[in-house]
């Protein structure tokens, strides 16, 4: 539910792939809402090893990849919620507004991480390596806990004026578990057999999301401000929803890597078994993130700082 302000400004002119109104911010006070349960390791973006460690192994019958590298989501054909303000769908072809998205140069990030699990509080290190290739990417997020292993998201895709176009999502821990992106037939399909999902304009994976965001904010900084709310489609390793970021204000963060000023983002989930998540992207830093925070309904909590300067 959203409060009404008195009146929005009126929206600043879109560039291709966008479209965005400022929206209420809610009505209702924040919920406390949660990372992954151990029975749906697909509701943790980033996931936390010490839930995942122990989990069995997953079918490996991966269907093969079969995505257009060519091809540009068309626009969005379902009716949209009038209160969204982004989604990351194609504009008229006669629209010479400067590109829609930037996404950020290649960098190594390293992070200190603090959890806690079943009331147990833990530490662990984390890394993304995110390689802007010009025409395609490759992005790889791992967090490794002491004696407990390690959990690693990949993934792999194209890079169009609208921004990052999944190919492949990978999320392992003993085994992996994949989500295809098939622009041929507009599907997304998944390895572990689960019913293929709608690939709608604009989708990512739980990974890419974070770095699409960054690109977003690159080539149009002013034109996302403090209330105004991000639709992006997000597919795991077992099905696809609409994740919607609210814009927070600019924040100064101490982080082990000193101290930055960052866009917050927080996305507030919808069911009481999504993930809540917070984001902060850094402008020094072409916006990538200099802190994710995922929080659970049962307390669980992952909290990935920035370390050290790439």
């Amino acid at each position: 539910a959203n409060t009404r302000h008195p009146q929005a400004p009126p929206p600043e002119p879109q560039a291709p792939g966008i479209t965005a109104t400022l929206t209420p911010e809610p009505e209702r006070l924040p919920r406390t809402l949660a990372i992954e349960r151990p029975s749906d390791p697909d509701n943790d973006p980033v996931a936390a090893p010490v839930q995942a460690h122990n989990a069995a192994p997953e079918p490996a019958n991966e269907a093969p990849q079969t995505a257009d590298a060519n091809a540009v989501p068309e626009q969005a054909t379902a009716q949209r919620d009038p209160t969204s303000t982004v989604s990351a769908s194609k504009t008229s072809e006669a629209d010479t507004s400067p590109s829609a998205t930037q996404p950020p140069a290649s960098a190594q990030l390293s992070y200190s991480v603090e959890g806690q699990s079943k009331g147990l509080n833990y530490s662990a290190t984390s890394s993304l390596d995110w390689r802007n290739e010009g025409s395609t990417y490759n992005a790889r997020m791992e967090i490794r806990v002491f004696l407990l292993g390690s959990r690693v998201q990949t993934s792999q895709g194209q890079l169009a004026a609208t921004g990052l176009q999944p190919e492949r999502f990978g999320d392992k821990s003993r085994s992996e578990r994949a989500a295809h992106f098939d622009r041929s037939q507009n599907r997304i399909r998944f390895s572990n057999n689960a019913p293929d999902a709608e690939l709608l304009p604009g989708a990512q994976d739980r990974l890419s999301v974070f770095l699409q965001l960054a690109s977003l904010l690159n080539a149009r900084p002013g034109a996302f401000g403090a209330g105004q709310n991000v639709d992006i489609p997000v597919a795991g390793t077992s099905g696809s929803e609409i994740w919607r970021f609210q814009m927070q204000d600019l924040a100064s963060l101490d982080l082990p890597a000193g101290s930055l000023i960052a866009r917050h983002l927080m996305r507030e989930p919808r069911e009481p078994r999504d993930t809540r998540v917070d984001i902060w992207l850094a402008p020094s830093l072409g916006h990538l993130p200099v802190r994710i925070r995922l929080t659970q309904d049962n307390g669980d909590v992952i909290d990935q700082r920035l370390s050290a300067l790439p």
